[in-house]
């Protein structure tokens, strides 16, 4: 028989996995990239909701065209909105819950800020 291996879920220093080109934010982990929900006003005045770990870099992609089918078709988009999330899962609740307020809440939010 084997012997069986406990695990603490801790990697050493080391063995963690890099995420090249990420540049830690505030109270985030290299290892731990930080995700932003955003809200693009496309040009027939459409908003579109979306997360990212790389904002800058995926408005690049939307303006390109490359980033969705949905906002290639609106071009040009400008960013009107974007909070951070701790991790996906957050990032992705929060992007269903913007997506299912009405266009007025939506705009409201985006006003808040």
């Amino acid at each position: 028989m084997g012997k069986a291996i406990v695990s603490t879920g801790e990697l050493p220093d080391d063995c963690r996995p890099r995420i090249v080109g990420f540049s830690p934010r505030e109270g985030s982990s290299p290892t731990m990239p930080t995700w932003s929900v955003y809200i693009l006003r496309c040009s027939d005045g459409t908003l579109y909701t979306g997360i990212t770990t790389d904002l800058a870099e995926r408005l690049s992609a939307h303006r390109g065209g490359s980033a969705s089918r949905y906002t290639r078709a609106r071009l040009p988009v400008r960013l009107v909105y974007q909070e951070r999330q701790p991790d996906r899962s957050s990032a992705s609740k929060r992007e269903a819950a913007i997506k299912r307020l009405s266009r007025s809440a939506k705009l409201a939010l985006i006003r808040r800020r």
